[in-house]
């Protein structure tokens, strides 16, 4: 890789997060929800290991000669918001990130060099199966600083297969991630962050270690689909960067860059996932990795990736899709996703691309500070109308609170578990035309009798609200203008969501995290939906908004969701999937 030919840029990071995110394993919940090989049996816990690098401007989370990762916190709790919100401007190159076959594949019969079958894999195509499998980690720290500057140490097929002779023959469901501690060491706040990326590749330090093309090579013959690697790229400086892209990407590999804290898994048994925004037509993006270590959760997780019994739950996001908020009335919208152009990938003849989006944009987290001010806020500082919300609300429920736990301080555990899937279809038509705009409510009630046909909820379980929305009316705009902005305008019924009553009966189940396949949790009544996300804030629980295909599964199926991790984001973009 040269500055010239950037192939598999990426991130890392560990230095410089605060206490709680050096606590990276976190202790899922206890669940007793069966999959398949559990014979219904309660689980030990497992513990979720997060091997994602930090995205933040004094970071080194970009390619270092792309645009700088930006974050602008544009929405402020105040006089004229009742919410936090970001735009987010990143390239997919930015921080743990995926790369996908177009990254250097052209399509077929395009006339392009590198033209083949799998030219046509950008991020959006990619098989919720092939994000994940068991980590089978590579031990490379012997590599690691034993080259000149501005050159990688090779990671050549040898070293595979002294691997597989000491533990095992490699396969399809394996993901091998190659750990030297390169992030480890080098992922630091600039300026010292610049020997993570920057001075390598001005040959002012020695470069990461790196697969060379017969590496890639003999993995594809072991049919190993998916590749990890705790290092800048997959690439090796100076000059083999781009060939060993294509050797591993023309076999329909995919692979993780910039992974980070390896060191915390075994060699083997560990569950590996790595996944980000679904963004149409991109050839990488950016994204969050994470492990499940421990207990039965992690084999069975395991078992139901080789079978590939995988579902993707996350719409696309794209220019003439409804991904962003449009607001009632005009101008109120949130920051529309754009993708943007720039430079030229000479490998594959076209354009670099990066999105501008709300935080809140497509299938993404919703954190307590969202709607939770920070400690020390003077409420009269809110709208008068929203002062009086605030009253009624907090004479009914009690004091609203603070947070100032933004998205990379919610653990991956709280937004993982078994999916129970409430089907609040039957709500749909609920309303009259002359309280428009209104959404239907899913009530305490609602939940009960769920519970009552199904079993109660348990502490761990992620509950899912499922109205078939997103399923219906994610579509290409114009059409698409009946998923948010018409019933937001009165012209339509809006979409099911929960009052602030059913989230305080969650909250008393235990739960920590609920989801739905709706734009939003809250509603297109400004009032109800506010009080919801300040309940919902209040007692510690998380949202994933927008989702989608949740009708595909199965009763046992196992949720997991990962936002991209961005520190003092007040959303984020992510992806879901389950496993069953």
């Amino acid at each position: 890789m040269t500055p010239s030919t950037p192939c598999g840029f990426t991130l890392t990071c560990r230095a410089g997060l605060t206490a709680l995110l050096a606590l990276i394993v976190v202790m899922a919940p206890t669940s007793t929800a069966p999959m398949p090989g559990s014979a219904g049996e309660p689980e030990d816990p497992a513990r979720f290991v997060d091997l994602s690098l930090l995205v933040a401007p004094d970071y080194p989370c970009t390619w270092p000669s792309f645009p700088p990762f930006l974050i602008n916190h544009y929405r402020k709790i105040g006089k004229l918001s009742a919410y936090n919100s970001d735009v987010l401007t990143m390239d997919g190159n930015t921080g743990t990130q995926l790369d996908v076959p177009t990254h250097s594949v052209t399509p077929p019969k395009s006339g392009l060099p590198n033209a083949g079958p799998f030219g046509f894999a950008n991020i959006d195509k990619i098989a919720a199966w092939q994000l994940c499998g068991e980590a089978c980690v590579i031990d490379c720290k012997a590599y690691l600083d034993s080259t000149p500057n501005g050159r990688s140490d090779l990671l050549k097929k040898e070293l595979v297969k002294v691997w597989e002779k000491k533990n095992r023959p490699l396969g399809l469901g394996d993901v091998v991630l190659f750990h030297s501690g390169y992030t480890d060491k080098y992922y630091k706040p600039l300026p010292e962050g610049r020997r993570f990326a920057a001075d390598p590749v001005a040959g002012k330090a020695p470069a990461w270690p790196g697969p060379d093309p017969d590496c890639m090579e003999y993995l594809a013959s072991r049919k190993v689909m998916t590749l990890g690697i705790d290092s800048t790229s997959m690439g090796p400086l100076p000059d083999l960067a781009e060939p060993t892209h294509y050797a591993g990407l023309k076999h329909g590999m995919i692979w993780t860059e910039g992974a980070t804290n390896l060191g915390a898994l075994s060699t083997t048994g560990a569950f590996y996932c790595m996944m980000g925004p679904k963004h149409v037509g991109d050839p990488y993006g950016e994204g969050r990795a994470f492990a499940v270590v421990g207990g039965p959760l992690a084999k069975r997780l395991i078992a139901s990736a080789r079978k590939k019994n995988v579902v993707d739950l996350s719409v696309a996001l794209g220019d003439d899709l409804p991904t962003t908020w449009p607001g009632q009335g005009v101008g109120n919208h949130r920051q529309q996703y754009m993708t943007t152009y720039f430079g030229r990938n000479p490998n594959t003849k076209t354009a670099f691309v990066m999105h501008m989006s709300d935080s809140h944009s497509g299938t993404h987290l919703v954190p307590p500070a969202y709607s939770l001010p920070r400690p020390g806020f003077d409420d009269a500082t809110y709208a008068p109308e929203v002062q009086g919300w605030l009253r009624e609300y907090e004479k009914k429920y009690g004091p609203r609170g603070t947070s100032e736990v933004t998205t990379e301080k919610v653990p991956i555990g709280q937004t993982c578990g078994p999916a129970r899937v409430v089907d609040v279809k039957h709500l749909m038509g609920k309303t009259r035309k002359e309280q428009w705009p209104a959404s239907p409510e899913i009530t305490k009630a609602d939940l009960q009798k769920y519970e009552k046909e199904t079993g109660a909820f348990k502490p761990g379980d992620v509950v899912i609200f499922h109205s078939g929305w997103s399923d219906q009316h994610y579509l290409p705009l114009p059409k698409g203008s009946a998923c948010m902005e018409k019933p937001l305008n009165g012209e339509s019924e809006g979409w099911p969501s929960p009052g602030p009553d059913a989230i305080m009966y969650l909250a008393s189940k235990g739960i920590r995290c609920v989801g739905t396949d709706a734009p939003t949790l809250g509603g297109v009544e400004p009032k109800r939906a506010l009080m919801t996300y300040w309940a919902m804030g209040g007692k510690g629980m998380v949202g994933v908004e927008f989702l989608t295909n949740l009708g595909a599964l199965p009763r046992d199926a196992y949720f997991l969701f990962a936002a991209v991790k961005i520190r003092d984001c007040h959303g984020g973009p992510g992806r879901a999937i389950a496993l069953y």
